[in-house]
């Protein structure tokens, strides 16, 4: 991979830009989620678990698209796993530090099925070595699934009581497209002097994917996730932490196999995919059992995910 800015200075401008905004972003696709959710009388777990969640997770798709037609699939995959185990180990935890995150494990137990059971589906191609045309159209045709089932069913549920009034379709739908925007331009920005920086260390591509790439296609998840806390939306916050690892793993993984295959590397298999799937099931007992996400779990997710990120070693 070559630089995409002559010193490191650039970088470091990058991140700092791409950082504010993804944050400002963040805030604007919330609030636009928020009123849309109010004009349609949708949940804001509904709202979480497809606006937010394809929007939050474009950055991924664009960056991982672009590394597999690149011949990077180390950080198309990479990226994929390590935003996953991000999304909780690193979003989930920060924000329940903040306060602790509660909703009936009944909101979001079928959506968690979905991402556990395309987890294994992905271990399974692992296995075999390869992520092909056929299992990435397959992937696609179960977003397509997922995505008429959740609104069918979300649908038919009432707001929440306490919505906040209901705006104008335009001045939502321009939060939101103003938010993706940001959200887009800012993830672009970050993970490009992201990238310069590991490869003036000389960091390996599945590191950087595992880990750089990971993490800052991630922060739109983490923006949008705090602007949630903030304003009370725990439901949303779920929806999209949840969400966001669904389309992680059908719409990229999916549509990147349709447009290149690319290889699976076996050593998947034995730290990052299993890591992946143990941080997403550690939610089931948690909210099964006490409906919340508390501090001590939040603060535990974290030292798990610091622990995760000290193995990746170049």
């Amino acid at each position: 991979m070559q630089p995409h800015y002559t010193s490191i200075a650039f970088s470091l401008i990058a991140l700092a830009a791409g950082l504010g905004l993804l944050v400002a972003g963040g805030e604007l696709l919330v609030s636009g989620a928020v009123k849309l959710a109010g004009r349609w009388g949708m949940s804001p777990l509904l709202i979480g678990l497809t606006v937010v969640a394809f929007g939050t997770s474009t950055p991924e798709l664009f960056v991982s698209l672009s590394a597999n037609l690149q011949g990077q699939p180390d950080i198309l995959v990479g990226n994929v796993i390590g935003s996953n185990i991000a999304n909780i180990g690193l979003i989930l935890a920060c924000c329940a530090l903040i306060t602790p995150i509660r909703a009936p494990f009944s909101f979001f137990a079928t959506e968690l099925a979905w991402v556990l059971t395309a987890s294994l589906v992905l271990v399974g191609l692992t296995f075999y070595g390869s992520f092909g045309r056929i299992p990435g159209i397959l992937f696609i045709c179960a977003l397509g699934l997922f995505t008429y089932s959740t609104y069918k069913n979300g649908s038919a549920q009432p707001a929440e009581e306490d919505a906040p009034p209901q705006s104008s379709y335009l001045t939502s739908i321009s939060l939101c497209l103003a938010g993706f925007a940001g959200l887009g331009y800012g993830s672009t920005l970050f993970i490009n002097g992201a990238v310069d920086l590991a490869l003036f260390f000389n960091i390996p591509s599945l590191i950087i994917g595992l880990s750089i790439a990971a993490i800052g296609t991630s922060l739109p998840e983490l923006a949008s996730s705090v602007s949630a806390i903030r304003r009370g939306e725990s439901a949303l916050l779920l929806g999209n932490v949840i969400g966001s690892n669904l389309f992680n793993l059908l719409m990229v993984m999916g549509t990147a196999a349709i447009v290149k295959p690319f290889a699976l590397q076996p050593q998947l298999l034995i730290r990052d995919l299993p890591v992946m799937i143990l941080f997403s099931a550690v939610l089931v007992p948690m909210f099964y059992y006490g409906n919340k996400i508390k501090r001590i779990h939040g603060f535990l997710l974290l030292l798990g995910y610091v622990g995760y990120i000290l193995l990746l070693k170049p």
